[in-house]
C-alpha cells in the first residue's frame, strides 16, 4: 500500500497514525488544535514522537456527535492541511472524512489517503474520487444498526460488500486498508469480541488499521476514567491488534503506542538457537 512516498509493508512491519483532529468537539481532545499554529504544532510534535501518518479530521465522529455541514468541515479543513502540507511536503496526510467532496478538495490540496468511517457507503461519489485521485483509503467498517446475527461472519461480509464498491470504481486493492471499526455499531462486549477475533481479518489479504485509542470501551473497562487516561490502555490494545495482524494504529499518544509494539514486533521475531 502506498500512502504519498510511504510503503506500507503487510508484513512484520507496523505504522502508527497520529490523530490530529481539527475540531472544537471531538471526545478527547477537542478545541485543542482548532486553528492554525497549535495543528501545526501538534502535529509536529506527532512527527516528533515518531507518527507515520498524520490523520487529521474536521469532524468528530464521537458518539452522540451533531453532523456539520460540508462546507463547514471544509473551511476548518482546509487552511490547516494547506499549511501542514507546505510545512511537511514530504510526510504522509490522511484526511478522516466520508464526503466526496471533502475529499476531493483534501487531494486536491495534498492529502495521499481518507480514512472514511462509512466504508464508501455514505457519499456514493466517494469511491470514484478516491479512484479518481489514485489515493489510498481505508474501509472502516460501520453500519446503521447493530442487528448482528453472527458479528465477524456479518463484519467480514460489511467490509466484503464495502471493498466491491471500490471494485467497482476502479480503486486498486493495492491502495487499500480495512478496519474493523472498534468503537462504531458495536456495544462493549461486540468490541471486545471483534478485537479477540481480528485474525480472521486476514482473509482479505490487505493491510488492517486498527483504531482503539482512548474510546469509551476503554474507559468503561477502567471504572470510568477520562479519555486522556486512557493511553496504557490503548497500547495494550493495539498490542493484541499487531499480534493478530494489524499493522497500522490509529492513536493519540503515538510515543507509547509505538514504544509497545517495537516490544511486541521483537518478541515476533525473536530467534533463539543452540549456540
Amino acid at each position: 500500500m502506498q500512502i504519498g512516498q510511504l510503503t506500507v509493508k503487510n508484513d512484520a512491519d507496523f505504522y502508527v497514525m497520529g490523530v490530529l483532529n481539527i475540531t472544537p468537539d471531538s471526545f478527547s481532545d477537542g478545541g485543542s488544535y482548532d486553528s492554525i499554529a497549535p495543528a501545526l504544532e501538534h502535529c509536529e510534535f506527532l512527527l516528533a514522537e515518531g507518527a507515520d501518518i498524520i490523520d487529521i479530521g474536521a469532524e468528530s465522529t464521537r458518539p452522540g456527535h451533531e453532523q456539520i455541514s460540508t462546507e463547514e468541515e471544509i473551511a476548518r479543513l482546509l487552511p490547516i492541511l494547506n499549511t501542514i502540507r507546505a510545512a511537511y511536503p514530504k510526510i504522509a496526510i490522511s484526511i478522516d472524512c466520508y464526503r466526496a467532496e471533502t475529499a476531493r478538495l483534501a487531494l486536491e490540496a495534498g492529502a495521499d489517503m481518507i480514512n472514511d468511517i462509512w466504508g464508501l457507503t455514505y457519499d456514493g461519489k466517494m469511491a470514484d474520487v478516491v479512484a479518481e485521485y489514485g489515493a489510498a483509503v481505508c474501509i472502516m467498517h460501520n453500519r446503521r444498526d447493530m442487528n448482528y446475527k453472527d458479528l465477524i461472519r456479518d463484519l467480514k461480509d460489511d467490509l466484503s460488500a464495502m471493498l466491491a464498491l471500490a471494485d467497482r470504481a476502479g480503486i486498486a486493492r493495492s491502495q487499500i486498508c480495512i478496519d474493523p471499526g472498534i468503537g462504531f455499531a458495536k456495544r462493549i462486549e461486540e468490541n471486545l469480541y471483534v478485537l479477540r477475533h481480528l485474525e480472521e481479518l486476514q482473509d482479505f489479504e490487505l493491510p488492517v488499521l486498527l483504531g482503539t485509542s482512548r474510546k469509551g470501551f476503554l474507559g468503561l473497562l477502567l471504572d470510568g476514567i477520562p479519555p486522556k487516561e486512557r493511553d496504557v490502555a490503548t497500547a495494550a490494545s493495539s498490542v493484541i491488534g499487531y499480534e493478530k495482524g494489524c499493522r497500522i494504529f490509529r492513536v493519540h499518544d503515538v510515543r507509547k503506542t509505538r514504544e509497545a509494539l517495537t516490544i511486541a514486533q521483537a518478541v515476533a521475531e525473536a530467534e533463539y538457537g543452540l549456540r
